[in-house]
C-alpha cells in the first residue's frame, strides 16, 4: 500500500474508533494530496467534533504530515452569508472591549474593499459560505479570542478562520486561556456561569461545578472550544437533571 494511502487509511480507522464522534452525524471524509498533504473535509454536528477530528488525525500519523483543515460544523440556525456579516458586525460594535475598534466587514465572494491601511487597532470580518475569516491588528491575546468566540456564536457560522495580529506580541499561557473561557463562559448568557470552575494545563481546558442539564454542560464545553489555542476541553460538569 502506497504510503499517502496507508496514512489516510490510519487516520479513517483511528476517526472510525474515536467515541466522541458520531458517524450518523458527522460526514467526515480523508483525502491525501499530491504532495502528501492529508485534507479533512465534511461536516460535523458541532465544534467539539471538529476539533476532536483534527486532534485525532494528527495523532493517528507517525509521519509528521500536514493537514489541511476543510472541516466544517453544521450550524443551528442556516443563514446567508450577508445575515452572517451583519450579525458578527453588530456583536463587534456593541462589545465594550472594541468600542475604539474599526470594524470592516466583507460580503461572501468579494474581497473587502481597497483602501490605505488602517492606523490602530481594526478587525475585518470576510464571510464566504458560513467561513468567517477575521484579520486586523488587536491590543491582546484576550482581544483576538473575544472577537474569535463573538463570529462563533454567530447560529450560522460554520467555522471562525482568526488571523487577527496581536501588536504588540504577547507570550501565551494557560492562565489565558482560563481567563479567556471564563469570559466567554460569563458573556454567555445562556448558561450559569457561576457555578463552574475553569483550569487550563497545555492549552487543555478543564470544566467542573454544576450545569443545570445536559444541554447547558454541552453549551459551556461549546464555549471552551471555542476559544482560540484550546486544543482539548475536558467536561467534568456534574447535570442536576
Amino acid at each position: 500500500m502506497p504510503e499517502a494511502e496507508q496514512l489516510v487509511h490510519q487516520v479513517r480507522s483511528a476517526l472510525q474508533r474515536e467515541a466522541r464522534i458520531n458517524p450518523h452525524t458527522c460526514r467526515i471524509r480523508v483525502t491525501s494530496e499530491p504532495d502528501g498533504t492529508l485534507v479533512l473535509e465534511g461536516e460535523t454536528d458541532g465544534i467539539a467534533a471538529k476539533k476532536i477530528a483534527l486532534e485525532v488525525a494528527a495523532a493517528s500519523m507517525q509521519a509528521n504530515v500536514g493537514i489541511i483543515d476543510r472541516l466544517r460544523v453544521r450550524p443551528s440556525i442556516p443563514m446567508g452569508d450577508g445575515e452572517i456579516r451583519d450579525r458578527i458586525r453588530d456583536a463587534l460594535v456593541q462589545e465594550p472591549a472594541f468600542a475604539r475598534y474599526m470594524v470592516f466587514t466583507g460580503d461572501a465572494t468579494s474581497a473587502l474593499p481597497r483602501r490605505p491601511a488602517p492606523v490602530g487597532n481594526y478587525i475585518e470580518a470576510a464571510i464566504s459560505d458560513g467561513v468567517v475569516t477575521l484579520n486586523g491588528q488587536v491590543e491582546s491575546l484576550s482581544h483576538k479570542r473575544l472577537a474569535g468566540i463573538l463570529a462563533w456564536w454567530v447560529p450560522g457560522a460554520r467555522d471562525v478562520v482568526n488571523g487577527l495580529d496581536v501588536q504588540p506580541e504577547e507570550a501565551d499561557s494557560d492562565d489565558e486561556i482560563r481567563d479567556a473561557v471564563r469570559t466567554a463562559l460569563e458573556k454567555d448568557k445562556l448558561i450559569r456561569s457561576d457555578s463552574i470552575r475553569v483550569s487550563s494545563r497545555n492549552s487543555v481546558v478543564t470544566l467542573e461545578g454544576v450545569a443545570a442539564n445536559e444541554e447547558q454542560a454541552a453549551m459551556a464545553e461549546a464555549d471552551a472550544w471555542y476559544v482560540f489555542g484550546v486544543d482539548g476541553v475536558v467536561n467534568h460538569l456534574t447535570r442536576l437533571d
